[in-house]
């Protein structure tokens, strides 16, 4: 990275959060003149009392009016820290990435913090996937034809949720796929992971953010030491999902996202760790121009090809 670009990202690379201030510049990408071209569905699930809103991405006019019998699906859960971004935000990284891989994108719109902390997000979010491993959502589909997934707070959703399917037995997800996932409750010089450190400022994502986020998002300090809130702090990572874990290299989150998957890996687990050399954390939400974006997507499908070809093999 030259010098210029360090010096621009340095100055970008502003302290905390302000949720209020966070949430304005995240809700400008509602402005994308291209949403209206996008093939999309909005329908409800029940957590408990509460809708909990959910929008279908359709890869193209043809799949949308095919109906949903075996559709290959991935259900997706968007970054923000837990406490910005939204379904209509992550509208064209969802609408785009229903056209690269050829499946239907289920993107929920969990709540979220400070207004309500967790596990709300996270209760909604486990819902959402209870109904559509269920059947709920969209009948027909087959556990097996179901990915999770998620970026950045989105993939600590995905995370968490897959472990307490497996924690309860209410379902059983095959496939997980986890990009810049932040899996750990430390963001201080305490911490354990040396990109906290490398990484933490200078990069738009700081470990002060990170470190404000963690804070609006937990209702007590124990909730730090619960796997569904920092899945490293789990015990066991043995018979969790087929994993892959994409990674960028000037990311606070770096270490942490390779050491699940380590950990995934010396429990038994099939996972797959790719770095993206050169990105920054939020890369993915970039257009699908950007090489970082189109280098994911290549390792998303290959993953998706792969495990087709076992899902066969297990028939």
């Amino acid at each position: 990275m030259n010098k210029t670009m360090q010096a621009i990202l340095q100055a970008l690379s502003y302290g905390g959060i302000e949720v209020e201030s966070a949430r304005w510049i995240a809700d400008l990408k509602k402005l994308d003149p291209m949403r209206i071209f996008v093939k999309k569905l909005d329908i409800e699930i029940y957590n408990e009392e509460y809708k909990v809103p959910v929008r279908l991405y359709f890869a193209d006019e043809a799949s949308m009016e095919s109906g949903n019998e075996n559709v290959p699906v991935i259900l997706f859960f968007h970054g923000g820290g837990w406490t910005t971004e939204s379904v209509e935000t992550y509208d064209r990284v969802c609408s785009r990435m229903a056209q690269s891989i050829g499946q239907l994108v289920v993107s929920v719109e969990y709540r979220l913090a400070p207004e309500h902390r967790f596990p709300v997000g996270f209760e909604d979010c486990y819902a959402a996937a209870k109904a559509l491993f269920a059947g709920g959502i969209l009948p027909g589909i087959r556990p097996e034809q179901i990915t999770v997934m998620g970026d950045s707070a989105g993939g600590n959703l995905a995370a968490a949720v897959c472990m307490k399917a497996r924690d309860t037995g209410d379902f059983r997800p095959q496939r997980q796929i986890l990009i810049y996932p932040a899996l750990s409750n430390c963001y201080t010089e305490a911490s354990p992971y040396e990109s906290v450190r490398t990484n933490g400022t200078g990069y738009l994502l700081t470990s002060e953010k990170m470190a404000d986020y963690l804070e609006l998002y937990e209702s007590k300090p124990e909730d730090r030491k619960n796997p569904y809130f920092a899945p490293l702090c789990a015990e066991d990572y043995t018979d969790l999902p087929d994993t892959l874990i994409l990674t960028a290299e000037f990311d606070p989150l770096r270490d942490e996202g390779e050491e699940y998957g380590r950990r995934m890996r010396q429990a038994g687990c099939r996972v797959r760790i790719e770095r993206i050399e050169g990105a920054l954390h939020g890369y993915f939400a970039l257009g699908i121009q950007h090489l970082y974006v189109q280098e994911s997507f290549r390792h998303i499908n290959r993953f998706l090809s792969v495990e087709r070809a076992l899902n066969e093999q297990r028939l």
